[in-house]
C-alpha cells in the first residue's frame, strides 16, 4: 500500500508539474509576437488606446489580453483603379491610373487610429478620382493625347499633396491607359479622313496647275514654230515645204518597205499626206 501510494503522489507532482509548464508555454507563447521584415506593428493597450510607438522588426513582448498588435506592410504596393472624367470641351475620357503607395512610417498611429489596416483602399481611389477629373478638366481631349506626358505630370504632382494629407506616401504616378467615347472617335476618325480628302484634293489642284503651265507652255512653242516657219516661208518661197514633203515621203516609204503587206508604192501625190494640196492640182 505504501508503494502505490508512493506512486500516486509522484504521478500527480508530474501531472502538476506538466500542467504548469503548459500553462506557462501558453502564457510565454501569448506574451511574444513577431514582425517580418517589411513590417511594422502597432500595440493597441485596452488602457491607454494606440500607443504612439511602433514595432519594428524581430520579437516583442507584450502583455495578453491588455495589448494587441496589428501588422502594417510598409512596403511599395501597386493599386490601379479606372476613372471616368470630362474633359474641357466636354468629352468623356476613360483614364486607368497607376499608383505606387506605402505609408508614412512615423504616422503609423495615426493611419490605424483614423482608417484602419486597410487605409490604402479607403483613401486612394477616392482621392485619385478628384484628381484625375480636376486636372483632365482643364485640357480639350486633343490635347490630351499631345500633352499627355504634362498632364501626367499635374496629375502625379497634385495626388502627391493630397495622399500627404492622409500620410500616404505616393512613389510613383502614371497613365497607363487613356481612350474616348466611341462618339468621339468616330468624330476623330471622321476629321482624318476630311483632311486625307483635303490633302488628296490639293494634290489634285496642284497637278491641275501643272498640267495647265504644261498646255500654255506647249501652246508657246508651238506659235514660235509656227511663226518661224511662216517667216521663213515668206523668205525663201515654198523650197521648205518642199523639203519638208520630201523627208515625209521618204519615211513613209521606208516604213512601208519594212511592211510584209506592202508589195508596191502607189503613184500620185495621195501620200504625201497633203502637206501642200496646190501643189497636187
Amino acid at each position: 500500500m505504501g508503494s502505490n501510494q508512493a506512486a500516486i503522489s509522484f504521478l500527480t507532482n508530474v501531472a502538476r508539474a506538466a500542467i504548469g509548464l503548459g500553462a506557462s508555454a501558453a502564457l510565454l507563447n501569448s506574451s511574444l509576437y513577431t514582425v517580418d521584415g517589411g513590417q511594422r506593428a502597432v500595440l493597441f493597450d485596452r488602457f491607454r488606446g494606440v500607443l504612439e510607438e511602433t514595432a519594428d522588426e524581430g520579437t516583442h513582448f507584450l502583455i495578453p489580453w491588455l495589448q494587441k498588435p496589428y501588422i502594417f506592410d510598409i512596403r511599395t504596393r501597386p493599386h490601379h483603379f479606372p476613372s471616368v472624367s470630362g474633359t474641357k470641351d466636354l468629352q468623356m475620357v476613360n483614364l486607368t491610373l497607376r499608383v505606387l503607395s506605402r505609408p508614412d512610417v512615423d504616422q503609423l498611429p495615426r493611419i490605424f487610429t483614423t482608417l484602419g489596416l486597410e487605409y490604402d483602399e479607403k483613401v486612394l481611389p477616392s482621392i485619385g478620382n478628384e484628381v484625375v477629373k480636376a486636372v483632365v478638366a482643364q485640357f480639350n481631349a486633343d490635347q490630351l493625347l499631345t500633352e499627355r506626358a504634362h498632364v501626367s505630370a499635374l496629375v502625379r504632382e497634385a495626388l502627391i499633396r493630397r495622399a500627404r494629407d492622409f500620410n500616404i506616401v505616393l512613389d510613383d504616378v502614371a497613365i497607363t491607359h487613356l481612350s474616348y467615347g466611341a462618339e468621339f472617335s468616330k468624330a476623330v476618325e471622321q476629321k482624318q479622313v476630311a483632311q486625307q480628302e483635303a490633302e488628296r484634293s490639293k494634290f489634285v489642284v496642284a497637278k491641275a496647275e501643272q498640267e495647265r503651265r504644261a498646255a500654255i507652255i506647249r501652246a508657246e512653242g508651238e506659235s514660235e514654230a509656227a511663226k518661224l516657219i511662216s517667216e521663213a516661208t515668206a523668205s525663201a518661197g515654198n523650197g521648205l515645204i518642199e523639203l519638208r514633203r520630201i523627208e515625209a515621203s521618204r519615211e513613209i516609204a521606208a516604213t512601208l518597205a519594212k511592211s510584209p503587206n506592202v508589195a508596191y508604192l502607189p503613184g500620185g501625190n495621195s501620200l504625201l499626206l497633203g502637206l501642200n494640196p496646190s501643189l497636187g492640182r
